[in-house]
C-alpha cells in the first residue's frame, strides 16, 4: 500500500533528478582558477578588469566571491564556454545572482547567452547572441530587467516592463524559457513576469490586419451628440469680455497735452458669457463608432520553434559601468526549474540573511560614527563660540579701561589748569 506509493515517487522523483541537466554552473569557489575558465575578450584595449571578491559584505567570505567590476566609467567583456546544446523540445532556465554594493547609477547588470561559434577574445557589444537576460540601471528612468532574444537575426525587446532590484544587496535573477513557447522571469525565486513569447514580443507579424479593402461608409453618423437646431442665442448674451474700469480716475499730474486722452484701464466684464453654443442632444441617426474590420494577415505564418536555440555554448558579460563595484556570482544553465530553485536555495537562499544583517551592522555602525563626529563638531563649534565671546569680552573690557584712563587723564589735566584758564 503507502510503502508502495512512496516507492513510486521515490523512483519518478530519481528519475526526474537524472534527467535534470546542468550545462553551466559557476560559484567561483576555486580562487584563481576562474581565470582558466573565462577568457577576456581583446576587442578593445581598455576593458575594465574583473576582480574575484566577496565585497564589502556578505554572507559567506568564500560562497560569496564572485567577479566585480573594478575601475569606474569602462566597459567590460568576458566570458565562459560550456559544452554546446540545442534546448529544443525541453526548458531552457538561465540563472544568476548581481549585487550593486557600489550604489550604482548608471550600468548594466546582465548576462549574454552566446552561440558555440563565437570568438571569445573578439567579444564585443555587437557580437550576434542568442539571449540578454539581467537588470539595467541608468539614473531614475531606467531601473529595469531586459529580457531580449534574438529571432532570424534580429534582437527583439520584451514589450512589458518589468522593475529590477536597485538596493546594494545580492539579488537572484532567473529566465525561464519552454518548449511551448511562454517564459517566466523570477527574482528571488518569485515570479514577476510571464507569458507567452508571441503576445509578448513583436517576432511574428501580427495575426490580423485591418482590411484595406474596407470603408467607413459616407453616411455613417459617428456623432452620439449634436447641436440642438430649435436652441437659439438669448438677446442679452452678447456682452464684450472687457469693460473700462469703472472706479478708475484720470491721474491728477495727468496732461493730456503731453500724455495724450486719458482713459480708464480695462478690466474682465463680470457680465461676459463667453462664446454662445447650442445646446447638445442625442442624435437620432448616431449609429455607434465604426469598427474597421479585420482580416488574417497574409504574411502571418506560425513558427512554434520560437523558443529554440540549436547551438548553445557561451554565457557572457559584455555590459558598460558608470561607477564599478557590481558582483556576479551563481551562474546557472539548466533544463530544469526544480532543479534551478535547489540551487538558488543552496546558494544565495543561504548567504542572503547574513549577507543582508553584515550590512544592517556596517549601516549601523556608519551612522552612529557619524552621529559622533557630528557632535564633536558641534561641541568645537560651541567651544569655538564661547572663546570668541570671551574675546569679545575681554577687547570691550580693554576699550572700557582705556576710556575710564582716558577720561581719567583729562580731569587731571583740567584740574591741572590754573584757574583763570577755566
Amino acid at each position: 500500500g503507502k510503502m508502495q506509493v512512496l516507492g513510486v515517487i521515490s523512483v519518478i522523483l530519481a528519475v526526474c533528478c537524472v534527467n535534470a541537466t546542468v550545462y553551466f554552473r559557476e560559484e567561483f569557489l576555486d580562487g584563481d582558477e576562474w581565470k582558466s575558465r573565462w577568457v577576456n575578450s581583446k576587442h578593445k584595449s581598455d576593458y575594465g578588469e574583473w576582480k574575484l571578491t566577496a565585497g564589502n559584505f556578505y554572507g559567506d567570505a568564500e560562497k560569496d566571491k564572485g567577479l566585480q567590476t573594478s575601475q569606474d566609467a569602462r566597459f567590460y567583456a568576458t566570458s565562459a564556454r560550456f559544452e554546446p546544446f540545442s534546448n529544443e523540445g525541453k526548458s531552457l532556465v538561465i540563472q544568476f545572482t548581481v549585487k550593486h554594493e557600489q550604489k550604482i547609477d548608471c550600468g548594466g547588470g546582465y548576462v549574454k547567452v552566446f552561440p558555440a561559434d563565437l570568438d571569445q577574445a573578439d567579444m564585443h557589444g555587437d557580437s550576434s547572441y542568442y539571449i540578454m537576460f539581467g537588470p539595467d540601471i541608468c539614473g531614475y528612468s531606467t531601473k529595469k530587467v531586459h529580457v531580449i532574444f534574438n529571432y532570424k537575426g534580429k534582437n527583439h525587446l520584451i514589450k512589458k516592463e518589468i522593475k529590477c532590484k536597485d538596493d546594494e544587496l545580492s539579488h537572484l535573477y532567473t529566465l525561464i524559457l519552454n518548449p511551448d513557447q511562454t517564459y517566466e522571469v523570477k527574482i528571488d525565486n518569485e515570479k514577476v513576469e510571464s507569458g507567452s513569447l508571441e503576445d509578448d514580443w513583436d517576432f511574428l507579424p501580427p495575426k490580423k490586419i485591418k482590411d484595406p479593402e474596407a470603408k467607413k461608409p459616407e453616411d455613417w453618423d459617428d456623432r452620439a451628440k449634436i447641436d440642438d437646431a430649435d436652441d437659439t442665442k438669448p438677446e442679452d448674451w452678447d456682452k464684450p469680455e472687457n469693460i473700462p474700469d469703472p472706479d478708475a480716475k484720470k491721474p491728477e499730474d495727468w496732461d493730456e497735452d503731453m500724455d495724450g486722452e486719458w482713459e480708464p484701464p480695462m478690466i474682465p466684464n463680470p457680465e461676459y458669457k463667453g462664446e454662445w453654443k447650442p445646446k447638445q442632444i442625442d442624435n437620432p441617426n448616431y449609429k455607434g463608432p465604426w469598427v474597421h474590420p479585420e482580416i488574417d494577415n497574409p504574411e502571418y505564418s506560425p513558427d512554434s520553434n520560437i523558443y529554440k536555440f540549436d547551438n548553445i555554448g557561451i554565457l557572457g558579460l559584455d555590459l558598460w559601468q558608470v561607477k564599478s563595484g557590481t558582483i556576479f556570482d551563481n551562474f546557472l544553465i539548466t533544463d530544469d526549474v526544480k532543479e534551478a530553485e535547489d540551487i538558488a536555495k543552496e546558494t544565495w537562499g543561504v548567504t542572503k540573511e547574513p549577507e543582508r544583517k553584515m550590512k544592517q551592522e556596517q549601516d549601523d555602525l556608519k551612522r552612529k560614527e557619524e552621529e559622533e563626529k557630528n557632535k564633536e563638531q558641534d561641541t568645537e563649534a560651541d567651544d569655538d563660540e564661547d572663546e570668541d565671546a570671551d574675546e569679545d569680552e575681554e577687547e570691550e573690557d580693554e576699550e572700557t579701561k582705556e576710556d575710564i584712563e582716558e577720561a581719567r587723564s583729562d580731569m587731571e589735566e583740567e584740574e591741572a589748569k590754573p584757574k583763570d584758564e577755566l
